[in-house]
């Protein structure tokens, strides 16, 4: 018996998305489109009589936007949504209003030359659906909860006894789901936190926002990573999307070294990348965190860390939206603890004393 495809709704008010997205999916095995609609009140109607396994949704479209649809079907019959928003600062805002709504990934389109970049990044595409179809949107539901109804039960340490002669490091690597994942980690540790870098797949313009977003909300110092950056206390470094982010040594501190490169594993920023220079450069002196996420970006970097002697950790399935990254590490035994999301920041301020 064949197994079962995948059932999509397109719903974009363009009709030459919906065009080239249907006939673009359509010639892939596992994936079958059930239904196209302008916005979100046809596609309701359609999806009254056969209702799909994921949504791909615009989020500037008439009568209703993307974001008050989203949030109408995650309180009524939650269903994965991927973004598929434009490349532009305003589009990534959204974009992230829609990740906190629930939408379990994003899927960015030029605002010119559409079709030809559409039917370019078919396979791209098709990987974000199958992605989308995986999520465990309990998950995603239940982090708010979560964090409302837990604390980090460390105690906060005075700044003047930071003071080491030797630099630490927390490496981060995170996919699918991450961005709630890592609201929920870095709003709970206070600014004796160790210096982080994180590695979150997220396309250019929106690992902005969404480091604007997490600053605003936690007590630690959240922003996008530069070249030559300090890794210190209280700071913690996201990649750029479209450059890799590693780090280097200067003298007795850590710096980040960021940098356009060729994807590694179908990513770049890639979490490989990263983990493979803090093994390298900080070796006992880091640990590695891998957590919810597709595919296994992030596996054979934590194994190098393990290797170098860092403490490593992998998220475990039940707290996960998608199990594939930290399995895969789990796999080749380069995590020395699974560990549910709620444990995270404890874990991170505990090695920060």
């Amino acid at each position: 018996m064949s197994k079962r495809r995948i059932k999509v709704m397109i719903v974009d008010d363009s009709a030459l998305v919906r065009q080239v997205l249907g006939q673009m999916l359509d010639g892939i095995a596992d994936i079958e489109v059930i239904a196209a609609a302008p916005d979100p009140i046809f596609a309701m109607a359609k999806m009254n009589k056969e209702w799909p396994d994921v949504i791909t949704l615009d989020v500037e479209m008439p009568r209703m936007d993307g974001i008050t649809f989203l949030k109408q079907i995650m309180s009524t019959r939650p269903t994965p949504v991927l973004i598929c928003s434009s490349l532009t600062e305003k589009g990534a805002t959204t974009t992230l209003q829609a990740l906190q709504a629930g939408a379990a990934g994003i899927f960015t389109k030029p605002q010119l030359g559409v079709k030809d970049f559409l039917q370019a990044s078919k396979q791209q595409f098709a990987d974000a659906i199958r992605e989308a179809a995986k999520a465990n949107l309990k998950n995603l539901h239940a982090l708010p909860l979560q964090k409302a109804q837990m604390t980090v039960p460390v105690e906060a340490v005075p700044l003047g006894a930071m003071a080491k002669t030797t630099e630490r490091v927390i490496a981060i690597g995170t996919s699918t789901g991450g961005t709630l994942a890592l609201e929920f980690v870095l709003s709970q540790l206070n600014k004796v936190s160790e210096g982080i870098v994180i590695v979150q797949h997220m396309p250019e313009k929106f690992t902005a926002a969404f480091a604007q977003r997490l600053n605003s909300i936690c007590d630690i110092e959240v922003r996008e990573a530069q070249h030559g950056d300090r890794i210190r206390p209280g700071l913690a470094l996201i990649a750029p999307g479209g450059q890799h982010l590693s780090i280097t040594r200067n003298g007795a501190y850590y710096q980040a070294v960021v940098k356009p490169g060729p994807a590694v594993n179908r990513h770049c920023p890639s979490v490989d990348v990263l983990f493979r220079s803090v093994a390298k450069v900080a070796g006992a002196n880091a640990i590695g965190i891998i957590m919810t996420g597709m595919g296994d970006d992030g596996a054979r970097g934590l194994l190098e860390m393990q290797q170098a002697g860092a403490r490593t950790y992998a998220q475990d399935e039940a707290s996960c939206v998608v199990f594939g990254m930290p399995k895969e590490a789990i796999k080749r035994g380069a995590a020395d603890h699974v560990v549910s999301l709620a444990q995270v920041p404890a874990i991170i301020m505990k090695y920060s004393q």
